[in-house]
Formats: C-alpha cells, structure tokens, sequence
C-alpha cells in the first residue's frame, strides 16, 4: 500500500529537479529511484543538489531498466508546442518523447503521474495533439485530469501559465483542492545590488525608455518584458522566464538582466539550491524548469485523492495499446 513514508519516483526529462524540491517538501521520505535528461548541464545540475546524475537519452533506455515506482513525473520538452517555438508538436522529436513516456506507464504501471507542459499544448493544431495525449493515457487504462495554472497565483512573480496532466491507475475521488498565495513582491525577489555585467549597454537602455515613455511606469521594481513584436511592458512581475530567449528579453527596471539566483526565485527554488552552471547555461535550465510551488499545490491535490481510494469494483485496466497510438499525427 502507498504510504507517505514509502513513496518511490521517477523524475523523467529532470531538468534543475523542480519536480524533485516540490515532492520532498511535502513528504521528505519520499525517494527517488530514477532520473533522466539529456542535457550534461542538468545533469550537473541535478548530481550537484541530489547526489545522483541522472541518465541521458530516455529514447535509448530500455523501460525494462527503469524501477518500479509510485509515481512518475515529467516535464516533457515544451518547444514543439511552445507559441515562441516552432510549434510543429509530434512532427518535431522533441513532440515525440511523450511517446517515452507512455511506454513507461503501460510497463511499470505507477499509481499515478504528473505531466507539465506549456498551456499551448491544448490548443495546438485546433486540440488534436491534447487529445491525441489524453486517449494515450486513458488507453493505457489511467483516470486523467488536466488544468491550466499560473505561478502568479501561488505566490511567485512570474506569470507562467503551464498545463498540469495527472492521472490514476485506479479511480480516484480526485477534485483540484488548490491552495492560492498571495504574490510575492519583486522586493523579496530581486538583490539591490548585482555586478555591472548584468547591465544592459547604454544603448539598449535608452531604447526600451524610449519605447516605454508614453506608458505608465509604476514606482517601486518593474521587470520590462519584450514580447515578440518588439513591444516593451513594464510590469509588476516577471513574464514567463523562456529558455531560449534573447538577453535583453527581461530587464530589471529597463535596465539590467535577472541573475542565475534570481531565476531561480522566480521559478520558486530555494536559496541553498547549488548554482554550478554558467549564466547561459542557467538561463536554459531556468526557463525549462516547472514553478515548484505551483507542482506543490497539484500533488496537495493527488495525494488527497489517493489517500481516499474509491471503494466501488475497480475498471478492468486496458494495457494493450495499438502501434497506431504511437505513430506520428
């Protein structure tokens, strides 16, 4: 029976380990038995703040080799769906890893799994991919529920709107019990002073004022987001960190890049958190990264329901999925 003293995870496509930070902070016994990604810096990353380096490339694991386990976790690669990526979903092979972890469920069969991914998962290509997703999952004989959630409103000054998949291989009394903080202000965010190579030149600066000089400015912290038209917005919180967006994309007050410690806040993760990647590195990592306190939040909700077990027979499990399921759309 699972309990909260005996939980075993995997933690697929790990990243910095957001996934990891949220379920030890709410049961530190819980174990982590299995870790992947293929990126050498999230690695590092990874070994640095939990003492083990994650294996590489899931495609060229075996899921034979992958521990049974409770629950499974995966922030699967976001670009092939991302509005600021290409957005060609399964025709790109970053689309395609979901597919791994499908696999992984029909083997090993977790009592549950949390899935993220970018909000235009949803709607890409007029909802088929999602719905391709979701029939996978429900094929594979798992209860799912998916919702839409935004950092800011668990406490962190990122607006980052992310989808949240979670599924039971039982059927669960499973209702989002969300528990919604108040926003945490750039003051508690931001250092007051930061080395002078996070300053933007002069004339990137005099650019964004410009661009900004008929809008009204706030008093007190701002963080100046671009958007891809060119437009600039001085707002009150930070724009949803991107991993692969320009330098100058966010600016402090107009004026100066977010520091890797910084990043990190933003997406939640504490101040003991082993930074030992570069500044490139870390602006890749952190823009990948889940917001941990809004994964805190969904797993309040999924170990809620697995503690009350529905008591009625049990559906028979469908573990046959069709080769069809795992071709391309």
């Amino acid at each position: 029976m699972l309990t909260k003293e005996n939980i075993k995870f995997v933690d697929l496509f790990s990243g910095l380990g957001g996934f990891h930070l949220a379920i030890r902070e709410i049961y530190a016994n819980s174990r982590c038995v299995f870790s992947c990604d293929f990126d050498s810096d999230a690695q590092n990353s990874y070994e640095a703040n939990f003492g083990e380096k994650p294996f590489g490339d899931i495609t060229q694991i075996p899921e034979s080799q992958i521990p049974e386990h409770d629950i499974l976790f995966a922030g699967f690669p976001c670009q092939a769906f991302s509005i600021c990526g290409d957005g060609r979903g399964f025709e790109d092979t970053r689309g395609t890893l979901f597919f791994d972890i499908a696999r992984i469920l029909q083997a090993k069969r977790p009592t549950a799994f949390v899935l993220e991914n970018v909000k235009q998962l949803v709607s890409h290509n007029e909802g088929k991919t999602f719905a391709r997703i979701i029939e996978t999952l429900e094929t594979l004989g798992y209860q799912t529920h998916h919702k839409i959630l935004n950092a800011l409103d668990f406490g962190l000054p990122q607006k980052r709107e992310r989808v949240f998949i979670v599924g039971f291989r039982e059927p669960r009394n499973f209702a989002w019990d969300l528990r919604k903080k108040l926003m945490q202000p750039l003051s508690e965010v931001l250092d007051a002073e930061v080395s002078t190579n996070y300053y933007a030149s002069e004339k990137i600066k005099e650019n964004r004022l410009r661009s900004v000089e008929n809008k009204l400015i706030k008093d007190g912290l701002t963080i100046w987001h671009e958007n891809k038209g060119g437009n600039i917005s001085p707002l009150p919180y930070s724009c949803a960190l991107r991993s692969g967006a320009s330098y100058n994309y966010l600016l402090v007050n107009g004026e100066r890049r977010l520091t890797e410690r910084e990043m990190l806040r933003l997406q939640g993760f504490p101040e003991d958190y082993k930074i030992v990647v570069g500044y490139q590195a870390m602006r890749k990592l952190a823009g990948n990264t889940v917001a941990i306190p809004c994964v805190e939040a969904v797993l309040h909700s999924v170990f809620k329901a697995l503690e009350k077990p529905i008591a009625a027979e049990k559906s028979k499990t469908k573990v046959a999925v069709q080769e069809s399921l795992f071709a391309q759309i």
